[in-house]
């Protein structure tokens, strides 16, 4: 199947391009971003085994992961920029193939140099499928419908957190750590596949953006002086920050501190991947029932408890099972509970350019996450020093909520920056 030309048709205000379905299109949008967290989590346990195998320290092949993401957040602003541009279709196509030939470069990579290169080239396009995908959700849907079709997405998206980690062990074990980079190689393969049948081209030339350089100087300042998205986008990327500290110590968090073993580490991601699955249905299930704001009020919520909780657990109690995780396993429920409408009401600040404003929003998520892999080490000592830096950072997300709704009065009684 080609591209399809929008020819919409009206259906409860969702507008389908003609020969594409519902259920082929959320797929798409959910698989495409499964690329980040399988590039990330099913790598994870095989980083220590990547040391030995190269002679070199966990500390430099942990520096592997902070390129990864440093690239991933640096293409994140231009990723829905050139899609303005070029469209969302041709973008994704591309990016895929460029992931798939970083994939085998890792698989054959005799050293942490060259590793470092070609997850250089995976970071650069690992995110092009999340950021377009947001898009892709504002280009096609509207309100409600915008918020259950985020929720969707992020409930399928919910398979590659668990299955990740899980698979990257057993990989580890059976095959040796190349056997992951065949993995994400074949996946690369399946997605450009799945991408070339079932995605469409949602936004039509007459829509589409230039390149101009002083035109994407003049769109990048205007989105990024704005201080609501500014605050929103802050809270996005500490909220998922605070979560994510536990995601790159898993080898010192699991196999040191709760003394489990690299193919066991299904022991997080599962929980966590059922509260993801559980916050998003809720998100979706009261979609258009309750405003987006008591969304985002009733996920914080849930957050700041599971992360009080979580400090006052460990200072309490030695890290055993389960305790250890069950304040992750709320914590991320009401972090699905707040997603979905922190993204929307960031893109619908800049309705003319969502993919722009979708690159700066997944910039400042996958900077913050950026920032968290280059210094987690200083964090992940002890169970109860990884609980501060949640809450830390979390608060830091509230604060940035509260200076959000704050704002954004005023914003509104400024001139359109449509």
């Amino acid at each position: 199947m080609t591209t399809s030309s929008l020819n919409t048709k009206e259906t409860t205000g969702q507008k389908l391009p003609e020969g594409f379905s519902m259920a082929g299109i959320t797929f798409v949008l959910a698989a495409l971003s499964w690329m980040g967290p399988f590039a990330i989590d099913t790598y994870l346990p095989s980083i220590p085994a990547i040391a030995q195998s190269m002679g070199a320290s966990i500390a430099q092949v942990q520096q592997t992961m902070t390129v990864f993401l440093f690239f991933f957040a640096a293409m994140s602003l231009w990723h829905g920029a050139i899609s303005d541009a070029y469209g969302r279709r041709r973008l994704t196509l591309i990016s895929l193939v460029v992931f798939f030939v970083a994939s085998i470069g890792c698989a054959v990579s005799p050293n942490v140099t060259l590793l470092l290169v070609f997850r250089a080239a995976q970071g650069a396009t690992a995110g092009a499928g999340m950021i377009i995908g947001r898009a892709i959700v504002r280009d096609l849907f509207e309100g409600a419908a915008a918020q259950r079709l985020m929720a969707h997405v992020a409930t399928i998206f919910t398979i590659a957190p668990v299955m990740g980690p899980v698979m990257g062990g057993w990989f580890q074990v059976w095959f040796g750590w190349r056997a992951v980079f065949i993995f994400m190689t074949v996946m690369a393969a399946f997605l450009l596949v799945s991408c070339w049948i079932a995605l469409p081209e949602t936004l039509p030339r007459e829509k589409r953006q230039t390149l101009d350089i002083a035109f994407l100087v003049r769109s990048y300042w205007r989105v990024l002086s704005s201080m609501p998205f500014l605050t929103s986008c802050a809270a996005m990327a500490f909220t998922s920050a605070g979560f994510f500290i536990y995601i790159l110590s898993a080898p010192m968090f699991l196999v040191k501190h709760l003394g489990l073993k690299e193919t066991q580490y299904i022991v997080l991601f599962l929980p966590i991947s059922i509260g993801m699955v559980i916050g998003a249905w809720i998100s979706g299930r009261y979609a258009g029932k309750i405003s987006g704001a008591k969304t985002i009020f009733t996920g914080y919520v849930v957050m700041a408890v599971a992360a009080a909780g979580n400090i006052i657990l460990n200072m309490t109690v030695p890290p055993m099972l389960p305790w250890p995780i069950v304040p992750l396993f709320i914590y991320v429920i009401g972090m699905s509970i707040a997603s979905p409408s922190l993204t929307l009401i960031t893109l619908d600040l800049f309705p003319s350019q969502r993919g722009l404003a979708a690159s700066c929003q997944g910039f400042f998520s996958l900077g913050a996450s950026s920032i968290v892999s280059a210094f987690v080490y200083m964090v992940w000592g002890t169970s109860l020093s990884l609980s501060l830096a949640m809450g830390a950072i979390l608060t830091c997300g509230i604060a940035s909520i509260l200076v959000y709704g704050a704002t954004m009065k005023k914003f509104k009684q400024e001139p359109a920056t449509n």
